[in-house]
């Protein structure tokens, strides 16, 4: 019988640390994790769907503006202009919010912390079709500055 179970227990220590943690997976091509994704997706919806919608699509007429003279969400999910911005630019808007831009997002540098930032991005970028992506990508999205 402690024949047996020597090699088991060995197999199984071995197997145990060729597993990947979920917070490793890679989502194929991107800066972000699926962690980070998954995250995201909670984050957005408690903070951010009431406005930009609960799949990132904004307000219908985003282009144009309220009675206030200020912008309405935009989508998120890659139909907008999101996609021209850095992820640098992206962190300062969630950081500072969009009334320097015009809108009315509220700042939420004492609501999210980095990491929520970064996977509420990770979840609306997980929207953006491949193409899209690879166009953020080559006017340099994935830049590392905060």
């Amino acid at each position: 019988m402690k024949k047996l179970l020597i090699p088991l227990l060995l197999s199984s220590l071995s197997l145990t640390g060729c597993e990947k943690s979920t917070d490793e997976v890679k989502v194929e091509g991107r800066w972000y994790t699926q962690s980070q994704v998954d995250t995201g997706r909670q984050l957005f919806a408690d903070n951010c769907a009431e406005c930009h919608g609960k799949d990132a699509q904004g307000t219908a007429n985003w282009k144009e503006t309220l009675a206030d003279g200020s912008y309405p969400a935009p989508p998120l999910n890659g139909t907008a202009h999101a996609w021209h911005h850095a992820l640098s630019a992206l962190r300062r808007s969630i950081t500072n919010g969009g009334i320097p831009l015009g809108g009315k997002m509220p700042p939420f540098k004492d609501k999210l912390n980095e990491h929520e930032m970064d996977a509420v991005i990770a979840y609306f970028q997980s929207k953006w079709d491949d193409k899209i992506y690879a166009a953020w990508s080559k006017r340099g999205g994935v830049d590392v500055s905060r």
